[in-house]
C-alpha cells in the first residue's frame, strides 16, 4: 500500500508544492494523478520515493515511512520515470542482471531473467542486442522487469507513456492491467486523460499541491473525466 498521510512540501520563498496531501493506493489498484505542471505530482512521487523530505506529514510505503527508513520503503517499491535510464553499451539482460543484483542482493540466471522480461512483455529475442538500439517502450519493460526481480509490492510511475506511440502505450496500458491484478499498488503521474481512464481504478485532480477531486474510473467515460478535471482546474483557480 502507499500512503499519503497530511503530506506537505514547502520549498525556500514560501512556496507551498503539496498542500496536505491524504491518499491511499491498496494493493491492486491503479491512482492516476492528473494536474497541470505545477500541481504537485511529481513532488508527491519524489516524497514517497524518500528524495525529498516533507516538511509535514508522512508518506508511507507499506507501513514504512520513506523519510525515518528510505531505504526500507525504496525495497518494496519500483519506480518508473519518463525516461528509464539504462547502460546503453550492455544489453537488455545485462542491464536488467546488474540493476536486479542491486535490487535483491542475489544473482539470477539467464533463465530466470528471460522470464521476467516475457513477464514484462519485452521481446525477449531482442534481450542479447545494446540497449542504445531500444526503443523507449522497449527500456521501460526492462525498468517492469526490475520490479518483478526485486518483488516490488508498489510502483510509482511518473508519465510512462509519454512519447510513445499508441501502439506501444496500449501495450503499456495492458501490462499495468496484468500488474494490478497480481495485487501490486500503483501510483502514476499523467497528463493522459485516456490513459488515466482506461488504467485507473482511481483518478485524483490536483491543483496548487492539492488534491481537489477524487474519482472512480468506472463512474465516468473519458468525456466525464475530461468534464471533471475542467470544472476542477476553475474551481481550484477561484479558491
Amino acid at each position: 500500500m502507499l500512503e499519503a498521510d497530511s503530506l506537505t512540501k514547502d520549498y525556500p520563498g514560501g512556496v507551498r508544492a503539496l498542500d496536505s496531501l491524504d491518499l491511499k493506493v491498496p494493493p491492486g489498484e491503479v491512482f492516476c494523478l492528473l494536474g497541470p505542471n505545477g500541481a504537485g505530482k511529481t513532488t508527491t512521487v519524489n516524497l514517497f520515493l524518500g528524495f525529498v523530505e516533507p516538511t509535514a506529514g508522512r508518506a508511507l510505503v507499506c507501513g514504512v515511512d520513506s523519510r525515518l527508513d528510505p531505504l526500507a520503503a525504496r525495497r518494496k517499491l519500483a519506480y518508473i520515470p519518463e525516461n528509464v535510464m539504462l547502460y546503453g553499451k550492455l544489453t537488455g539482460l545485462e542491464n536488467l542482471r546488474y540493476f536486479s543484483d542491486l535490487a535483491t542482493g542475489y544473482r539470477l540466471d539467464r533463465g530466470e531473467l528471460l522470464v521476467l522480461l516475457d513477464r514484462a512483455g519485452f521481446p525477449v529475442e531482442e534481450a542479447d542486442r545494446p540497449v542504445s538500439g531500444y526503443s523507449k517502450g522497449m527500456r521501460q519493460k526492462v525498468g517492469i522487469a526490475v520490479a518483478l526481480a526485486k518483488r516490488a509490492e508498489a510502483l510509482l510511475l511518473d508519465e510512462p507513456t509519454s512519447g510513445l506511440d499508441p501502439l506501444a502505450a496500449n501495450e503499456f496500458a495492458r501490462l499495468i492491467e496484468t500488474l494490478r491484478g497480481e495485487g501490486m499498488a500503483i501510483l502514476m503521474v499523467t497528463h493522459d486523460l485516456f490513459l488515466a481512464q482506461q488504467c485507473g481504478v482511481r483518478v485524483g485532480i490536483m491543483r496548487s499541491g492539492r488534491l481537489v477531486r477524487t474519482l472512480e474510473t468506472v463512474a465516468t467515460d473519458h468525456l466525464g473525466l475530461e468534464r471533471a478535471y475542467l470544472e476542477a482546474s476553475r474551481v481550484a483557480e477561484a479558491s
